[in-house]
């Protein structure tokens, strides 16, 4: 392919360590964009950083052929960048991408005239995180039409980082994107697997991976264990962490078609993975962001509700969220304000449809109320 140039936004680890370089694999010289100046004055001064891989099939890359600028500072350098671009992709947090919805508004308005649409994809660790960019845009009134707006699921594990520009990550990965809306002529991106139907492969990564990954880090944390690995080797963690995967695996077989088999392996393959000891991590730095991830589509309360919606039991996906309702580390801003929110005196089902999207009328309320009522108790 004749690729030029990628403006990525988010310059933080799995910025660097994932997508930059399946990026410049694929040949496109790639510019960095963030807010953060010491992230971007790093990159300005470096002409390269590494990206060290750890399990099986590592690799060591050298990642070159960037640049970066400061958004904050200098948005308009991040327009032309934008409007001169073949793709646009992001590790923001979905919930940022309103900020470089401007952005792309303006780069989007710059384009010559007989440019190629603009490839965007979103890679966030949200469920339709280019479609939240996508909206974002076109409520500004940008145009649409210059942009092919890709949905894509990501799946990396990327722990605790000991500063500098180097990230060490795991080696295995999975980036799935939506080709439907390519009409048959995807471009040839280093790392992805084209698929035409994502949710499948959102939900079995979200249910799983993120899922399993947060209930160890709740689970862990109120035994007092520090590390993943460590809540992991206890026999008690396990077998609760093995039941709420149990649940959702359930629910991944009957929805989406995955075999026994398949779903099993995969379960399997994501407890080697998140106990790797090369990759070390805390309870208290998975866990963080408890009102996130207690979110009506996130991690615990989506599955749990598809699971009631079914009339299937959720018990032990409710028991990881009651474990969530005592993640209260004082560094950690949403743990504070979780807390609080707890001792509001609330009424336990007014806070289950507060906290977690969970209306009366759902067949999940009563159950969670439950698990509220329990905590407030406690």
């Amino acid at each position: 392919m004749t690729a030029t140039t990628a403006v990525h936004f988010g310059a933080g680890n799995i910025g660097r360590g994932f997508v930059a370089p399946f990026l410049r694999e694929s040949g496109y010289e790639v510019v960095f964009a963030d807010v953060s100046e010491e992230l971007i004055g790093a990159l300005q001064r470096e002409p390269s950083y590494r990206v060290h891989e750890v399990g099986e099939g590592a690799r060591e890359l050298v990642i070159d052929g960037y640049r970066a600028i400061d958004s904050r500072e200098h948005p308009d350098d991040v327009a032309a960048e934008i409007a001169r671009a073949d793709i646009v992709t992001t590790a923001v947090g979905a919930r940022i991408l309103q900020f470089v919805a401007p952005l792309i508004v303006q780069g989007l308005a710059q384009r010559a005239a007989d440019a190629k649409p603009l490839i965007v994809i979103a890679c966030e660790n949200a469920i339709g995180g280019t479609d939240i960019l996508a909206a974002a845009v076109r409520e500004l009134g940008g145009d649409m039409d210059r942009a092919i707006w890709a949905n894509c699921a990501i799946d990396r594990i990327v722990p605790e980082q000991r500063g500098g520009l180097d990230v060490t990550l795991e080696a295995f990965w999975e980036w799935a994107v939506d080709r439907t809306p390519f009409g048959g002529d995807e471009p040839e991106l280093a790392g992805v697997h084209w698929v035409d139907d994502l949710e499948p492969y959102i939900e079995r990564k979200l249910f799983t991976v993120n899922t399993g990954h947060a209930a160890t880090a709740y689970l862990g944390y109120q035994r007092d264990i520090a590390t993943i690995a460590e809540a992991l080797e206890v026999p008690e963690v396990l077998a609760e962490v093995r039941a709420v995967l149990a649940e959702t695996s359930a629910l991944l077989i009957a929805k989406h078609g995955f075999s026994e088999e398949e779903q099993a392996r995969y379960v399997d393959t994501t407890l080697t993975r998140i106990t790797n000891p090369e990759l070390p991590d805390s309870c208290a730095r998975v866990g963080r962001a408890p009102l996130r991830k207690l979110g009506r589509h996130e991690r615990f309360i989506d599955p749990a509700a598809q699971l009631a919606e079914r009339g299937e039991p959720a018990w032990n996906l409710l028991t990881a969220v009651g474990a969530a309702l005592r993640f209260d580390p004082a560094d950690d801003p949403e743990a504070v304000e979780l807390q609080a929110r707890l001792a509001s005196g609330a009424a336990p089902g007014d806070l289950a449809t507060e906290l977690c999207g969970i209306e009366p009328a759902h067949p999940l309320h009563a159950q969670l109320t439950e698990v509220f009522r329990l905590r407030l108790e406690s």
